[in-house]
């Protein structure tokens, strides 16, 4: 009786403990958890609403969670981290509405709303956007060619000139392997010297997102050669190689 006793409370024991891994688990899983980890109480509350407000309005607010995480874990100050979600909270509204309005309100995918958002911060404005979605073939994801040209305005190539030279690829029915060869084929421009690969997600400025490929909100995203999430190509902070100027704040 008594070995049946102890049996029966090691049996509970391990229960309990296994409950209790898979409790922490499933919190180190959970963003909204991991951002109240990383950031200061207030910070993330207001960062949590970006996402969530961000959420409710069709956006992929997982590459938000991402970014706000990626920055913590780099050491990136709160209040850049705030700002950072924030701006790209509405870079996303307009890609979302860009995107819809030149395919007759169709709703855009998560991963082309993020890589239209980031071509966006490249320099790319919302007319150009549109104007890229209008002349793509029907069906076709624009999440790489729209990755492809925020690389290609990143690397010193006019807006228009790199809307121009993506569209031309896709009406020749181009891959999207061979899109994202398109900035290692061009080669060095202006003042900021041989160019590096930047993916939807990617950062100027105190941190380097790396890359991330579309195909869901935040997911990873090998393509254009150059280093890749969550790999990190080295201190943002670091001149350009030929002298370039330094980039841009997250």
């Amino acid at each position: 009786m008594r070995l049946s006793s102890l049996t029966l409370l090691a049996a509970l024991g391990a229960l309990v403990l296994s409950g209790t891994r898979a409790e922490a688990q499933g919190a180190g899983r959970d963003p909204v958890a991991r951002l109240r980890a990383v950031l200061p109480a207030d910070v993330a509350e207001r960062v949590i609403a970006t996402v969530t407000a961000a959420r409710e309005r069709g956006l992929p607010s997982q590459a938000l969670e991402n970014r706000a995480l990626k920055y913590a874990a780099r050491g990136v100050a709160p209040e850049q981290i705030e700002r950072s979600v924030m701006e790209h909270a509405t870079r996303m509204d307009r890609a979302q509405a860009a995107l819809a309005g030149a395919r007759g309100g169709m709703r855009p995918g998560g991963d082309e709303v993020d890589a239209a958002a980031e071509a966006m911060r490249m320099g790319v404005d919302g007319a150009g956007v549109s104007a890229l979605a209008k002349s793509a073939p029907s069906g076709r994801s624009l999440a790489v060619p729209l990755f492809v040209v925020g690389s290609l305005v990143d690397r010193g190539l006019p807006s228009d000139e790199a809307i121009a030279r993506v569209r031309d690829r896709l009406q020749s029915r181009a891959t999207d392997a061979e899109l994202e060869r398109l900035p290692d084929a061009d080669g060095p421009r202006g003042p900021r010297g041989p160019r590096e690969g930047m993916r939807p997600g990617a950062e100027r400025g105190g941190v380097r997102d790396g890359s991330r490929r579309p195909g869901g909100p935040g997911q990873g995203m090998p393509g254009v050669r150059g280093p890749g999430v969550p790999q990190n190509g080295g201190p943002a902070t670091a001149p350009r190689p030929g002298g370039g100027m330094p980039r841009r704040r997250p």
